[in-house]
């Protein structure tokens, strides 16, 4: 279960490349790809680090029912292309 009150950030090793669809995460390290097909999923990931927690990053991007959100971002610290913040 991903935990939305964790503070969370980009692995160091992972390039986020804008796309007309959303973006590509390429990680460095374990050399994955994934693809994120949704701009407000991009706006998220890419202010984690700015934010205390993930909760704070999703409602700062407006989104008061995170629960599909969440699961993409549970999705992508399985795969390694998050981790937890300082």
């Amino acid at each position: 279960m991903f935990d939305v009150d964790a503070a969370w950030r980009l692995h160091p090793q992972v390039a986020v490349r804008p796309e007309s669809f959303g973006a590509l995460l390429y990680h460095f390290g374990t050399r994955k790809l994934s693809f994120l097909k949704d701009l407000t999923l991009v706006e998220v990931v890419q202010s984690l680090a700015d934010h205390s927690s993930a909760s704070s990053a999703l409602s700062a991007a407006g989104l008061h029912d995170s629960g599909p959100y969440a699961t993409a971002l549970a999705t992508l610290e399985r795969s390694h292309m998050l981790v937890r913040g300082v």
